[in-house]
């Protein structure tokens, strides 16, 4: 069985086997494209098929960018048509229902691209036009991936929502949008419950500009379907056209738009464009995780969030690689489902969240030890700051202490990733997310925006040129883009998040609204969950601000325990934090919980926590995974 990477002490280095077949392995290319990041963006955007080259690869006007000014490009034409003379017969889309609903599918990329062209066809039919903006409400089927790949082919933006939230979440995001089309299914599976999407479809149009609904056949159950408004995809598909030729799309042309948090709690439209983004994602993909032609790559993020756009459709099918799609949760119908379908597939390339690693290192390594793990090479953590326990627990349990683990920062916003370590070069050090990606120069800096030295925690920030794939604006609201990432440093992107720089790598603190002021004293959330966790008893846990009329804010931890024992574990997690932090640091309250409010992608939705310890509306809980444990921290804390 190979070993991929080799350890000293805490760090962590590529093998002799791995620095061999990696596709990237000099470490000179960071100061070779840090030289000039245009140059270097364009050798790398050439790698892909352009209808027209540009005319000129960058310009800037802040807070306004472009690259690749004049090309021509086409997303589903490098997605798909490149690839079928070599690897038409090549899976491009495993697909895995939740068990026991359906068959898997495995999806060739002459199968998808034929999809494709007749689903671009349903579209053009229906009126779509370059330009004009597509909804698409879909749970992780492979008609999703073919209904971006569609609308991607004849130049309509698409806009995903997770098909979790709610017909409010839903009307928003097609109103700000202005789409005119739905693409939404009949239902879909969930931990063994039947969710009838189609009901919530129906009452998220209402008072909205969408004039046709296409509905794919999931579940088979019946739906409302409204006359010359609604349409079965099937139906549709029957008479169309294999072949639809893709649109040539000059580079700044709006690939997406794709609706993030804002602090007002309104979601933003975050505009992403297609030849910079296509780069960054391919690029990206191609050197992060390695990907390789006999890769089997499964990023389990959900179609709603970037992670899901990025490196569960555009990434891997630019790379012509081949990736698994799950429908279901990770604890359905057991905790062993995804292990069990690591073997299944023989997956080598693992990409998933802190949470969902916290959660199974909470179940146990039994689960895991029933399978054989050993096609994997590689790890991903993505989502938020993962700490020193999970990371090692998933590097000797589910990597089985052989597979690089590439722990990756980026935003909506950026597009692909801007911060890992580069598994064929490194080092990878537990908690550190690593460099900036060749090609990206971020930097952490103070309130003023001085650049800081080694150990001076500040604000993480990137500097001109400006990475391919970012946002190029959010939707119909210039202000809010202006204010919300260029008001604070002008010249530079504020991610509003913290971070500090150790010996070249960048550890990120957690977003700068997640940092406390504690009688003075900025602390991190994040370093403070991650000191808790250290304690052998707890599996998890979530820090709060608590206003405080001495100290300005409180930190307070609900925190998840590993077994029943609770007889004097405050006080030996206060001892901790005291120890390994500050008794500055040290929590006023801890409450013991059994779960924390998440969503289904596994966030910890630690806004119902403040508001909850700090009297405020809870707001919106739809999204949650299990609203049920809202109710039981409330008992905790006596409301």
């Amino acid at each position: 069985m190979a070993k991929w990477v080799v350890r000293e002490g805490n760090v962590f280095w590529p093998s002799e086997e791995m620095k061999k077949v990696a596709n990237i392995s000099n470490s000179d290319v960071y100061e070779e494209a840090d030289k000039n990041p245009v140059s270097f963006w364009e050798e790398k955007a050439r790698e892909l098929k352009w209808f027209k080259e540009w005319e000129k690869p960058y310009e800037e006007n802040l807070p306004y960018f472009k690259w690749f000014i004049g090309g021509k490009i086409n997303m589903s034409y490098n997605c798909l048509d490149v690839h079928l003379k070599d690897k038409g017969d090549k899976p491009a889309i495993i697909w895995e229902p939740e068990p026991p609903h359906g068959e898997a599918r495995i999806i060739t990329y002459n199968e998808l691209y034929k999809e494709v062209n007749k689903f671009s066809n349903v579209l053009k039919k229906l009126g779509v036009k370059k330009g004009d903006r597509v909804g698409i409400y879909l749970p992780m089927i492979p008609e999703v991936q073919m209904a971006m790949l569609a609308c991607a082919r004849i130049g309509a933006i698409h806009t995903v929502v997770f098909s979790a939230f709610s017909p409010d979440s839903l009307r928003h995001r097609l109103n700000d949008s202005g789409a005119k089309i739905l693409i939404t299914s009949d239902g879909y599976y969930r931990r063994g419950k039947e969710i009838t999407l189609k009901d919530k479809a129906d009452e998220g149009i209402k008072d909205t500009g969408i004039e046709k609904v296409i509905v794919v056949r999931r579940t088979g159950s019946n739906v409302n379907m409204a006359d010359g408004r609604d349409f079965y995809l099937d139906e549709l598909m029957k008479d169309a056209e294999e072949y639809c030729e893709p649109e040539k799309m000059e580079s700044n042309d709006t690939l997406f738009l794709l609706y993030t948090s804002g602090t007002t709690g309104k979601p933003k439209g975050v505009i992403h464009d297609t030849g910079g983004y296509a780069v960054q994602a391919y690029l990206t993909t191609k050197w992060i995780f390695d990907l390789k032609d006999d890769d089997i790559f499964w990023c389990t993020a959900d179609i709603g969030w970037v992670t899901g756009h990025t490196y569960s459709c555009y990434g891997p099918l630019l790379c012509g690689g081949t990736m698994l799609v799950y429908e279901g949760s990770p604890d359905y119908p057991d905790p062993g489902v995804w292990w069990k379908l690591i073997e299944k597939h023989k997956v080598t390339i693992f990409y998933t969240s802190p949470t969902a690693i916290r959660m199974f290192e909470r179940t146990g390594e039994s689960w895991m030890k029933k399978y054989d793990l050993s096609s994997l090479r590689l790890l991903g953590s993505v989502g938020e700051p993962i700490g020193e326990e999970a990371w090692m627990w998933y590097f000797e349990n589910v990597g089985g202490g052989r597979c690089p683990i590439v722990d990756t920062w980026w935003q909506t916003e950026t597009g692909g990733i801007l911060i890992s370590s580069l598994p064929g070069i490194g080092p990878i050090i537990p908690t550190f997310a690593g460099k900036s990606f060749p090609g990206v120069r971020m930097a952490v800096v103070d309130e003023s925006g001085n650049e800081l030295g080694d150990e001076k925690p500040g604000y993480l920030v990137q500097k001109s040129p400006f990475a391919p794939g970012m946002l190029r604006g959010v939707y119909g609201n210039p202000e809010k883009y202006k204010k919300t990432y260029w008001e604070k440093y002008k010249t530079m992107y504020d991610t509003s998040d913290g971070a500090y720089i150790k010996n070249g790598l960048i550890k990120i603190e957690g977003r700068t609204d997640d940092v406390m002021k504690v009688a003075g004293h900025r602390l991190s959330t994040a370093e403070l969950e991650d000191t808790i966790t250290l304690h052998e008893n707890v599996v998890e846990c979530a820090v709060v601000p608590r206003p405080d009329e001495i100290k300005g804010e409180a930190p307070v931890a609900f925190v998840i325990l590993r077994g029943k024992e609770r007889e004097g574990l405050k006080e030996d997690i206060i001892k901790l934090v005291e120890r390994k932090i500050s008794p500055i640091a040290k929590p006023a309250e801890i409450y013991f919980v059994d779960d924390l409010p998440k969503t289904r992608s596994g966030k910890i939705m630690r806004r119902i926590l403040r508001n909850l310890i700090s009297g405020k509306e809870l707001g919106d809980i739809t999204t949650l995974v299990n609203p049920e444990s809202v109710e039981k921290i409330k008992e905790k804390l006596k409301l």
